[in-house]
C-alpha cells in the first residue's frame, strides 16, 4: 500500500445490512449453507491461508469474537484480537490514522464498539475490507445468520416469512431486522412502545425497500396485531451495551406487555411459531442481573420467560452456531 490516504471502502466490506443488495445477501446465506455441510463432513477447503485479520472489540463479546476467530482458523487465517483497551482509536488517534496502520499489516478488519462513524471510517481509510461485527446502529452479520436459520426452520420462499420483533425497536437488532425484511421481501414487524421505535430514517428506508421488493413493513405499538400471524418471534435485551442500569426503571414498567411469554406466543396463532434472540438474553435467575431483576421487579427473566426460552420452539442456540457458518461466509467471499 502507498503512503496515500486510501479514503474507499474496498470491496467485500460489510458495514451494514443496505450494503448489501437481495442477491448478494442470499448469495452469502447460501455459501454459508455449504460451508457448514463441509465442516459437518470434514471437507472444508481452506481458503485463507496466509491472510491475517484484526479483530477490535470495544464491546464484550462471546458469539461475535468466537465465531470470527473460529471461521478464519477453519480457513487457515490467523487473528490478532485487540481488546477495548488494546487500541488508542478515539482516545489518541483518529479511526482514519489507525485504519491506515492496520491496512498496511492486515488482509481484514473486523470491529465490534459503539459508533457507526468508527467502522465506517475504518473501511473509508484502511484499504482492506471491514466488517461490522455490531455498531450501535447496525449489526449485519447477525442478521445473515438470522436468515440462515429461519431458511433452516421454514418451507417455502424466504418471501412469505412473518417475523416479528418485540421490545426495543430502537435497538440495532431491531433496526437491522427491519430493513433485512423489506431488502429480502419478507412481512417484517416491529412491536414497541412508540417512543422506543426505530428512528423514522430506519423506517422510511425500509419503506423504500419494500416498495420494490413487496416486503409489507409495520411498526406499532400494538403487540397483538404486530404478533398475529408470525411464523418467528423476535426479541432482544430490553437495555444494550453501553446503556446505564437506570434504564431499567423506565424500561422494565414500558416494556413489560412485549415481554415474549407462552401466551404471546399463543397469540400468533400458529402452534409452531418459532422464538429467535441474539443472545445474551436474560431468562431466568441464574445471573447476577437476572437476581437483581427479580428482586426489584418480581421478574423471572425480562424479555422472554424461562419457559419460551427453553421451549423446543426456541431456536436460539441455532441462531449462534450459525454465527461462525454465515461469517467465514463473509471472511471468504472477501479474501479467497
Amino acid at each position: 500500500m502507498t503512503a496515500t490516504t486510501v479514503d474507499t471502502t474496498a470491496p467485500g466490506s460489510l458495514l451494514k445490512e443496505l450494503d448489501l443488495d437481495k442477491a448478494g445477501f442470499m448469495d452469502l446465506v447460501a455459501s454459508a449453507r455449504r460451508l457448514r455441510l463441509d465442516k459437518a463432513v470434514g471437507q472444508e477447503t481452506r481458503h485463507l491461508v496466509g491472510k491475517n485479520i484484526a479483530l477490535i472489540f470495544e464491546k464484550a463479546s462471546t458469539r461475535t469474537l468466537c465465531a470470527f476467530e473460529v471461521a478464519a482458523y477453519d480457513q487457515g487465517a490467523h487473528v490478532t484480537y485487540l481488546g477495548p483497551t488494546a487500541t488508542h482509536i478515539g482516545r489518541e488517534e483518529s479511526a482514519a490514522d489507525s485504519a491506515q496502520v492496520l491496512g498496511r499489516m492486515f488482509d481484514g478488519i473486523e470491529y465490534r464498539g459503539f459508533a457507526q462513524s468508527t467502522v465506517e471510517d475504518l473501511a473509508a481509510f484502511s484499504g482492506v475490507p471491514v466488517w461490522n461485527g455490531l455498531t450501535d446502529q447496525w449489526h449485519p452479520t447477525q442478521m445473515l445468520a438470522d436468515v440462515l436459520t429461519i431458511c433452516d426452520h421454514h418451507d417455502g420462499d424466504i418471501e412469505d416469512v412473518v417475523v416479528c420483533f418485540t421490545g426495543d425497536g430502537r435497538s440495532n437488532v431491531a433496526r437491522s431486522l427491519l430493513v433485512t425484511g423489506a431488502l429480502l421481501g419478507l412481512d417484517v414487524r416491529i412491536a414497541a412502545p412508540e417512543e422506543l421505535w426505530p428512528p423514522e430514517t430506519v423506517i422510511a428506508s425500509a419503506r423504500g425497500l419494500a416498495a420494490t421488493s413487496g416486503a409489507r413493513v409495520l411498526v406499532t405499538a400494538d403487540v397483538d396485531e404486530a404478533v398475529r400471524g408470525a411464523d418467528f418471534v423476535y426479541t432482544d435485551v430490553w437495555v444494550s451495551m453501553g446503556e446505564s442500569d437506570e434504564q431499567w426503571a423506565h424500561r422494565v414498567p414500558l416494556l413489560r406487555p412485549y415481554r415474549v411469554t407462552e401466551a404471546l406466543m399463543a397469540s400468533s396463532g400458529k402452534a409452531r411459531t418459532r422464538f429467535m434472540h441474539c443472545l445474551p438474553a436474560l431468562h431466568d435467575t441464574s445471573t447476577e442481573l437476572g437476581r437483581r431483576l427479580h428482586d426489584t421487579y418480581g421478574l423471572d427473566g425480562a424479555e422472554v420467560s424461562d419457559e419460551v426460552f427453553t421451549s423446543d420452539r426456541s431456536i436460539v442456540f441455532d441462531q449462534a452456531e450459525n454465527r461462525l457458518h454465515t461469517i467465514k461466509a463473509v471472511l471468504v467471499a472477501a479474501l479467497a
